[in-house]
């Protein structure tokens, strides 16, 4: 994993969601356009400074900010659950717990 090219998508997504521009938010932000894009791009690391400044234009907290599990595809979701569900292997206790969960999301 790429924690800065992560974090950069996750950004990215935010200001499109939210109907920012790169020049907005970067004006929101107090940096410039071209270092946004460098931090949306994965290319630079963003400040702490800068950290607080997007937690508090997205009203967002720092979890939210680090939560990317909504950019893998389904299939690549479903071959990582085939593979937690095969290393549980046949222990009862953990796979009662998956089919008690996945049960609960169809509801």
């Amino acid at each position: 994993m790429n924690i800065k090219k992560e974090l950069g998508k996750q950004i990215k997504n935010l200001r499109i969601k939210n109907g920012y521009t790169q020049e907005k938010l970067s004006e929101l932000l107090n940096i410039s356009q071209r270092a946004l894009s460098s931090i949306e791009l994965g290319k630079n690391f963003i400040t702490s400074d800068t950290l607080e400044k997007v937690l508090s234009v997205f009203n967002i907290e720092l979890e939210d900010l680090f939560a990317t599990n909504s950019y893998k595809d389904s299939d690549e979701l479903l071959k990582m659950i085939y593979k937690n569900i095969s290393e549980i292997g046949n222990n009862p206790y953990k796979l009662e717990i998956v089919y008690n969960l996945t049960k609960s999301l169809i509801r």
